[in-house]
């Protein structure tokens, strides 16, 4: 343990000195009111440490003690449906403690409840060998996860006693025998934030995130275990895009990272998630999620640790064998205070004043994803995926955080706040994202959803992109100046925007779509102009085609029960069939 004095005061940033004997990353409790901090800079016997709560009222001359451990995690039973601050303070039993909306100072809770009993299940026995990352046991956290107690890393042997029983996550379940002598396990493990959870292997990402968002999983689909950013201006539905993904994506765990967000943006999450049912499980959606709430008036410097703090426990979550979705809402507030701390420290600015290592500690953080084999012998695979919202000033992508992000990640979701203008939403440009995923996942679509998948949604994008050069032309010259195939091609676009793309977060059977369903609608989409063409060709007349009864039906097919949407697609392409045949008769035009 290392003992210093402070020296100077700069904000969250506090200079000490005699602090010799600390090491780069302790985490170190400053002055009486044990204000805990790191240390990110190490000059002689003088260290910069960067605080993770309000300095004001610091001075020069008081104490400041090194734990001598790294800026560690808890993790165990009591994570699931908790809310935690940036560096795993629990916020409801620190309310609790201090009876005070406002998060005080020096306030030492510990992150998982020590007075809390869990049943613990084993499901292995003494004498069997184990190595690090076994499952030795279970504990029922929730109605809907399951946690598997590991064996630490780093140790390896066989098992002296293990024994079922109600315990506490700091009593001792399990007595591990080993070359170096008996090792006890407990429930709760601890673990650096900023170091990688160790794996065996790192698989290839051949499996998407299934979202039920249209834009998503038909045009710029995530694998599991893939990064993701999605990039807009204020107003464009970065939030709104990130719940739902937190809300439908299939996966087991969700962590969110309100990091640097708008206090009243966390509350609506906070107070939204608990009363939200899970529609694979049919149980309130808090239980198999953690936030992490680090909202904009928080001290800055802890924003810097939420990330880390985040993924640590997805990775958690992820070696027992679960597929988690992390959501960071947003790394440019994180990179904000990567900014501030680095000026406070007087380091050479790079370009528009980020720390010349912005892009390597974004790497850092994104390079954390995957689908993986896990530690152990049962050969489990576990996958993290993480989408990272970007909000550029002014909504300007050149920004180096954008860029530096665009550099690592595969999948881009261009927001645009044209779209969000026109109230279409999720406001997914279709013209400027894409997904580095497509040729590995498109032979999973073809071979899990239809045969046709790939053909169909490449079908759109040519229509999207063909009427992008013709609203050029329509600008110019207007629109009576098109042939007849080019105005019908402009209305299938329309169709397509409008009926597929489009999407209400908010209606209570438009939120979510099956693969099943998007296939369906594609293909209702898609016949219409397919048999419109071709009804042209045959000399049928333009209005007839654009004026046709069942393009209502086509457009409100979103709006049906995933029960139903068999029945309704035949119906509808039926309908479909019949108003064309009639259409083919008409000889009247504009």
């Amino acid at each position: 343990m290392s003992l210093g004095t402070i020296k100077k005061v700069a904000g969250p940033l506090v200079i000490a000195e005699g602090m010799r004997e600390a090491n780069m990353f302790d985490v170190v409790r400053v002055s009486k009111q044990r204000l805990i901090g790191e240390i990110i800079e190490m000059h002689g016997d003088q260290a910069s440490i960067q605080v993770y709560e309000e300095t004001s009222g610091l001075g020069p001359g008081e104490p400041v003690e090194s734990t001598g451990e790294p800026m560690s995690v808890e993790l165990g039973p009591g994570l699931i449906g908790n809310i935690y601050d940036g560096i795993e303070r629990p916020l409801e039993e620190i309310m609790e403690v201090t009876h005070s909306n406002n998060l005080q100072r020096g306030v030492e809770v510990p992150a998982l409840p020590r007075d809390k009993v869990w049943h613990f299940v084993p499901t292995a026995n003494a004498g069997d060998k184990v190595s690090a990352g076994d499952i030795i046991g279970t504990v029922a956290e929730t109605p809907v996860v399951t946690q598997r107690i590991m064996v630490p890393y780093g140790v390896n042997g066989t098992i002296k006693s293990i024994e079922e029983g109600d315990y506490k996550v700091t009593d001792t379940v399990a007595t591990i025998t080993t070359d170096k002598g008996d090792v006890t396990v407990s429930m709760l493990q601890k673990w650096p934030v900023r170091r990688e959870r160790p794996y065996n292997q790192k698989l290839s990402p051949d499996r998407p995130l299934i979202t039920g968002q249209r834009v998503i999983d038909t045009l710029f689909p995530i694998a599991k275990g893939g990064v993701a950013a999605v990039p807009g201006p204020f107003g464009s539905g970065k939030t709104v895009v990130q719940h739902q993904l937190a809300k439908w994506a299939d996966a087991d765990i969700v962590v969110y990272i309100g990091c640097g967000e708008r206090g009243n943006e966390m509350t609506d999450v906070l107070n939204e998630f608990p009363t939200l049912k899970d529609p694979k499980t049919g149980h309130s959606l808090m239980e198999r999620t953690v936030l992490i709430a680090n909202t904009s008036d928080m001290p800055v410097a802890a924003r810097e640790a939420s990330i880390y703090t985040g993924i640590t426990i997805a990775e958690y979550f992820r070696d027992m064998g679960y597929s988690v979705a992390l959501m960071a809402d947003s790394t440019s507030r994180w990179a904000e205070a990567l900014r501030e701390m680095s000026g406070r420290l007087e380091e050479m600015p790079g370009e528009e004043g980020y720390p010349a290592y912005l892009g390597s500690r974004l790497a850092q953080f994104y390079e954390r994803a995957g689908r993986v084999k896990c530690l152990g012998s049962d050969d489990r695979e576990g996958a993290l995926s993480v989408i990272g919202a970007v909000s550029p000033a002014g909504g300007d992508i050149s920004e180096p955080v954008t860029q530096a992000t665009l550099r690592i990640v595969k999948v881009f979701w261009s927001l645009d706040s044209n779209l969000a203008y026109q109230r279409h939403f999720p406001a997914i440009n279709w013209l400027t994202s894409y997904s580095l995923y497509l040729d590995s996942l498109g032979k999973w679509f073809d071979a899990n959803v239809d045969e046709d998948w790939m053909k169909l949604r490449g079908q759109m994008m040519s229509i999207l992109s063909d009427e992008n050069k013709l609203n050029e032309m329509v600008q110019l010259v207007g629109m009576d100046a098109l042939s007849a195939p080019d105005r019908l091609k402009m209305e299938a676009a329309r169709s397509i925007r409008e009926d597929f793309l489009h999407q209400d977060a908010f209606h209570e059977i438009d939120t979510y779509s099956s693969l099943k369903k998007q296939f369906l609608m594609m293909e209702l989409v898609l016949s219409y102009y397919d048999k419109s063409v071709e009804a042209l060709d045959e000399g049928a007349m333009l209005k007839s085609l654009l004026g046709l009864p069942v393009r209502e039906e086509i457009g409100r097919f979103k709006y049906t029960p995933e029960k139903d949407i068999k029945e309704k697609y035949d119906s509808v392409l039926g309908e479909l069939d019949k108003e064309i045949s009639e259409a083919k008769t008409k000889k009247e035009d504009f």
